[in-house]
């Protein structure tokens, strides 16, 4: 698991499950909208340094940020936690204090990808209903012939 590099006087940190879970969604919600950390910095107060710190769950997201970030996206607070797998759902920061405990790997959901959002945003934006429809069945042609599920 990364950790990252203590100041001195800091006690290193391993990066949270949560943490990683939560900038993750606030990733795909801000590709999603179209908006660039730098947008998404402007708009918050922020810098784009900090947007980044928090999409890699490098740095934890204050209650008041997240409602913040809640408010920008249009989403209730929950967005940022739904979709969760249970495994890290089960994990809380407090539990286990002064025992070392190894926190499980984190594989995010390829649904969240920049690529992923790229596309849905893309077909949403096809403003022709059957000419969507037609790009939804290609693209359900196409996945079947790799051996996806239709």
């Amino acid at each position: 698991m990364a950790k990252s590099k203590p100041r001195s006087g800091q006690r290193t940190r391993r990066l949270s499950p949560i943490d990683l879970h939560v900038g993750i969604r606030v990733r795909q919600r801000r590709v999603l909208l179209g908006m660039t950390q730098t947008d998404l910095a402007d708009t918050m107060g922020l810098t784009f340094q900090q947007v980044q710190k928090y999409e890699n769950g490098m740095n934890r997201i204050s209650a008041s940020r997240l409602y913040g970030l809640s408010q920008v996206f249009d989403v209730t607070v929950e967005y940022f936690f739904e979709d969760m797998p249970p495994d890290v759902a089960g994990i809380s920061p407090g539990k286990g204090r002064g025992k070392a405990k190894k926190l499980p790997s984190y594989e995010p959901d390829p649904m969240t990808t920049q690529e992923t959002m790229r596309l849905v945003r893309s077909y949403y934006s096809i403003d022709d209903a059957n000419v969507r429809k037609q790009v939804y069945e290609l693209t359900k042609t196409l996945g079947a012939g790799a051996g996806m599920d239709s």
